[in-house]
């Protein structure tokens, strides 16, 4: 019998993630913001703010609204002021994906953003801001900034389903164009953390073992890969 040699090291070409809304599985924890989304241009207020934890949808329920709105996406991390007036001269609908990121510890993007506000509402503009927590745990600076967004409509994307984790299992597996063996969703559903960001790493992981080892992806790949040193689960800590 000769020995098993090295696993080979894998050749990491990244994968296209599938953000068309067709792509997209609509259930109750989801369900709110995408009515939201669905009613626009008439939304009795100025500003919607969907949050979620990382990799909730936040991000595709924005590009939905974008393409359905034209709206223009800005980054007022870097934008600044002058650009933010541009923006509101032109577009009646603007988008801001992870807003908190862009104002975190950012005395001027928060100043850009109290200016778009002011002249998207003048104008009868309307704006989107997506961010994993609501407006009242960001650190704020601007006392006017801050009543503005705690006025704000504020929808959150609830804990998932069996269903929908499932479901975004087997997206995850498809982006990357895997076919996962019998009982390999059940198994990742059933062990470690039940987040979207936890299932998209697990998927990852297994992506990246299976190629390595030259093996299909199965529950004993699974079971070998995600489990840690003192086998208990971990695929809340599995790399990206």
């Amino acid at each position: 019998m000769t020995e098993q040699g090295p696993a080979q090291l894998p050749l990491l070409l990244g994968h296209r993630v599938a953000r068309d809304m067709k792509d997209f599985m609509v259930a109750p924890c989801n369900r709110r913001p995408i009515e939201w989304v669905d009613r626009w241009p008439d939304w009795p207020f100025t500003t919607l703010i969907v949050v979620g934890p990382e990799g909730s949808g936040k991000s595709h329920i924005a590009a939905y609204w974008r393409a359905r709105s034209n709206a223009q996406a800005v980054d007022i991390s870097c934008s600044g002021l002058e650009a933010s007036v541009e923006t509101a001269a032109r577009a009646g609908a603007v988008l801001l994906d992870d807003a908190d990121r862009m104002l975190a510890g950012n005395a001027g993007a928060e100043l850009s953003l109290l200016q778009l506000y002011n002249l998207m509402r003048s104008a009868g503009g309307t704006l989107l801001l997506t961010a994993r927590n609501a407006p009242a745990a960001w650190p704020i600076g601007l006392a006017d900034l801050r009543s503005r967004l705690n006025s704000a409509m504020v929808i959150a994307i609830d804990p998932p389903d069996d269903a929908l984790l499932a479901g975004v299992a087997l997206k995850q597996f498809s982006d990357r164009q895997i076919a996962p063996g019998v009982g390999v969703v059940p198994f990742l559903l059933n062990h470690g953390e039940r987040s979207f960001a936890a299932i998209a790493r697990a998927v990852a992981t297994l992506d990246h073992a299976a190629l390595a080892r030259k093996r299909p992806i199965t529950v004993a790949l699974a079971r070998e890969v995600l489990a840690g040193p003192d086998g208990n689960d971990a695929m809340d800590r599995a790399p990206e």
